[in-house]
């Protein structure tokens, strides 16, 4: 049991079971007392306790439980991550189970066994030091960059190559799959850097038009063509002082690619229908999710460019490549939006966490990101299931995550491979597969895998041996 004594709330109209209660906890827990709803709901936005002991029988309905579920929804959009334990008459389980349903993490029948009480309280708590914990390491220093929720090492290399290349003024350039969130590296390059405290400039690259992307890129003098009524700053010369981001760099069409080089080359820009340059003090990062190199290959993007932008690259893996951060993305998406939403939704079901871990997300954290939000709007219990994220999954082909599950398929596979390459021919299997032929045996028993051809020697001289 944690010694700083967290908040426990009790909400319970009998005063004789309030102090009765006070005194199991009082010596663990700061306990806090409540006769009704809007007392308890009062002391939860004050003092956000990670469990309260919630009577169903409240008043002004204190002969039945909706006083009490309407409390424990009410605590549970307030405060998603309060586990609730609800207290209940020996006739009212099915109360009990509803609650249960709606979010409470456990319930208990009255009369009160302090020791049994206690024992449950405890178990709760820690669940819930473990769930802050888990947040913890998703918001703390040890992620590397604000925003960014990451555990596996394919997307912190990336990350920790950010914070390396962050503090200089060379030019980097992010590289990976629509949706993998480029855009917010570039953002920690900035926030993390020397110019931090003047502005970053974005402009996509693909989403405006060749004929006024110069224009938006440089700036123009009033009467520089038809329309130019007055003069305008350029977005490079805007971002003067601070970083310029060039989404879909891969996009920048030929004719602009020349001026662009330039640019990064002398650091002086000419806004269209001006005869003098202009200094410009900029940092560039750039970002883009098509091969460059078979652009350059097919001529479609700038060799000497290309060289210009890319002083850094950083390869930012696609979610699939990223072991085990769609489901710590997923966690987090779930909270930021029932939390939104007011939804009391308390995480995933086993077979939504599998289908979460067997999808490709072909679209990436965006993708995620609108599956999680869709699913919390769908969402009827108090869990999202795989049916709400209505993904195209086999969950047959979904890997196990049991050590014993991962070792048989694994086995089984490399069985199936020796066998294959042995043309079924068990001698050279055990060979490959550096066993004794017993072994192989048993093997081919365990999973299944004696046919007709497999069953039987291969030869008289196999059957001799």
């Amino acid at each position: 049991m944690p010694r700083a004594n967290p908040a426990l709330l009790i909400v319970e109209d009998d005063s004789g079971l309030q102090q009765q209660l006070k005194w199991c906890f009082s010596d663990d827990y700061q306990v806090l007392l409540a006769e009704n709803r809007e007392r308890g709901l009062e002391l939860v936005d004050l003092h956000e306790p990670p469990i309260v002991l919630l009577d169903l029988g409240l008043p002004p309905d204190a002969a039945n439980a909706s006083e009490g579920l309407r409390a424990l929804e009410q605590i549970l959009v307030r405060a998603p991550e309060t586990k609730v334990i609800v207290i209940t008459g020996n006739e009212a389980r099915e109360h009990a189970l509803e609650a249960v349903g709606t979010g409470a993490y456990d319930y208990y029948q009255k009369p009160v066994d302090p020791d049994l009480l206690q024992l449950i309280v405890e178990r709760a708590y820690r669940l819930h030091e473990l769930q802050m914990e888990r947040r913890r390491l998703v918001q703390s220093p040890e992620n590397p960059l604000e925003g960014v929720i990451a555990t596996s090492p394919q997307m912190l290399r990336a990350c920790r190559l950010v914070e390396r290349v962050a503090s200089s003024d060379a030019t980097v350039l992010l590289l990976g799959e629509s949706g993998t969130g480029k855009e917010l590296l570039a953002q920690a390059v900035h926030r993390l850097s020397g110019r931090k405290n003047r502005r970053m400039v974005a402009i996509n690259c693909a989403s405006i038009p060749e004929n006024l992307l110069e224009s938006e890129l440089f700036g123009f003098e009033k009467g520089a063509f038809t329309g130019a009524t007055r003069q305008t700053i350029g977005k490079i010369e805007y971002a003067d002082g601070g970083t310029l981001f060039l989404d879909e760099i891969g996009d920048l069409p030929l004719s602009l690619q020349a001026k662009l080089l330039r640019f990064l080359q002398e650091r002086v820009i000419e806004r269209l229908g001006a005869r003098g340059e202009i200094p410009v003090d900029v940092r560039v990062v750039c970002a883009t999710n098509q091969d460059l190199h078979a652009m350059m290959r097919a001529g479609d993007f700038r060799e000497d460019l290309y060289y210009r932008l890319s002083e850094i690259s950083v390869e930012v893996p696609s979610l699939r490549d990223r072991d085990g951060d769609a489901a710590l993305l997923a966690h987090a998406f779930l909270r930021r939006y029932a939390e939104r939403d007011k939804r009391p939704l308390r995480g995933f079901s086993a077979d939504a966490l599998a289908a979460i871990r067997g999808y490709s997300w072909p679209g990436n954290v965006r993708e995620l990101e609108n599956v999680i939000r869709r699913a919390v709007i769908m969402a009827d219990g108090a869990e999202v299931t795989a049916a709400d994220l209505g993904l195209d999954v086999d969950m047959e082909e979904v890997e196990p995550l049991k050590l014993r599950e991962v070792r048989d398929r694994a086995e089984r596979r490399t069985v199936s491979r020796a066998l294959g390459l042995a043309n079924g021919n068990l001698v050279r299997a055990s060979e490959l597969l550096g066993v004794s032929r017993p072994t192989l045996y048993s093997l081919l028993n365990k999973y299944g895998l004696r046919n007709a051809r497999w069953g039987e020697p291969d030869s008289p001289v196999e059957a001799r041996q």
